[in-house]
């Protein structure tokens, strides 16, 4: 026997009979119920429904129902067939009650200062937190400094291995091309003015008191920032952070201050060695391209650049190294669960850092011109 759904629609004043035959579920519904809606569509006034030529009923025939005769009022003898009520109130109370509007397209205008207004906002807060997070790093540091047998000396040595011993390769070897370059663009710039022998100068002033120690910055904010941030964050992440709250232990003395020292402690012995490694770049070129002896270039570079440059290039380093140790733990400890906001944090580390040396040293370089250094 075909049960396919059907229904015969009668349309009388003020209204219509609607007679379902047939299975109503999904299985047998077909098209009926978009037929349906379409010759309903024009029907006004109360539907009055035909369940006994009615099967099967699901869900599916339900909808189609109801979408039928949505906003109609309707009168059916379901003592007879309480699925068929269970069902249709069922969808009813599952579907919205009114279409959801298309959101309104907003200002361009409206868009950029909302845009503004939260990235004011997220630096207030970015403030405040760095603020919060400095003010607990420096009582650690000073509780440490009354007591020093609260330091870990064994992280902090494991921290000077993996900060300083590892990175020493490629901050040396990136230092010795830099002052190579330094010395070849001196060479052919200084050379249309006859001025050839003032690549030396230049060699020395630059890799003595700005690129050394800000090759070493950038080249630690990517490599330790980003480390101490993921170190940190895993820990925070699998909630180990919260384990040692609760014996007892505090984060800032376990995890931050050894960082924080270990970065101290190898940032100016890794600021030499990259200063001696861009002084050696700039010397061979020297001696290859220019023919200058070493003897002379060490005579020139005593005589006329000093130590000053030397000293005020090495005065920035503990800062950078604050900065860099304080921005990699700040950005482990704000992980959050999960590994999205691990990758935001180790990101926002490196950029926060490179960032704020950059800046530092134009401020620097401003205080020196004042000091007239």
């Amino acid at each position: 026997m075909d049960r396919t759904a059907s229904f015969k629609l009668e349309r009388r004043a003020p209204g219509a009979v609607l007679a379902l035959v047939g299975d109503w579920t999904a299985a047998s519904l077909g098209r009926t119920g978009a037929r349906l809606a379409r010759e309903a569509a024009d029907v006004k006034g109360e539907v009055k429904l035909d369940l006994s030529g009615l099967g099967r009923f699901d869900t599916s025939g339900a909808y189609a129902l109801n979408q039928a005769v949505a906003g109609r009022q309707v009168q059916a003898d379901f003592d007879a067939r309480p699925d068929v009520r269970r069902l249709v109130d069922l969808v009813v109370q599952a579907e919205p009650q009114e279409k959801r509007r298309p959101p309104r397209r907003q200002s361009p205008f409206v868009y950029v200062m909302a845009r503004l207004g939260m990235g004011v906002t997220g630096a207030g807060a970015q403030f405040y937190r760095t603020a919060v997070f400095n003010g607990r790093l420096a009582t650690t540091l000073g509780r440490a400094v009354v007591n020093p047998r609260r330091l870990r000396w064994a992280a902090i040595v494991n921290q000077m291995d993996s900060t300083g011993l590892d990175a020493l390769p490629i901050i040396a070897t990136l230092s010795f091309f830099v002052g190579a370059v330094i010395a070849f663009l001196g060479a052919g710039l200084l050379a249309q003015f006859g001025a050839t022998i003032f690549t030396v100068e230049l060699i020395g002033v630059g890799v003595l008191r700005e690129f050394g120690v800000l090759l070493t910055a950038i080249l630690l904010a990517g490599r330790s920032a980003s480390s101490y941030a993921a170190a940190i964050g895993a820990m925070k992440m699998n909630q180990e952070i919260d384990a040692m709250e609760v014996m007892g232990v505090d984060p800032f003395e376990a995890l931050v201050l050894p960082r924080f020292i270990a970065m101290q402690l190898m940032f100016p012995l890794l600021t030499f060695m990259a200063i001696l490694a861009g002084l050696a770049g700039g010397l061979i070129v020297c001696w290859g391209v220019l023919d200058l002896s070493p003897i002379f270039f060490f005579q020139r570079l005593l005589n006329n650049v000093g130590v000053l440059h030397f000293w005020a290039g090495m005065a920035k380093a503990p800062v950078f190294a604050a900065v860099i140790a304080a921005v990699g733990a700040r950005q482990g400890l704000q992980v959050g669960g999960d590994v999205e906001s691990l990758g935001a944090r180790v990101t926002s580390a490196v950029v926060q850092a490179i960032f704020a040396i950059i800046l530092i040293d134009a401020v620097f370089a401003l205080i020196y011109m004042e000091l007239n250094v």
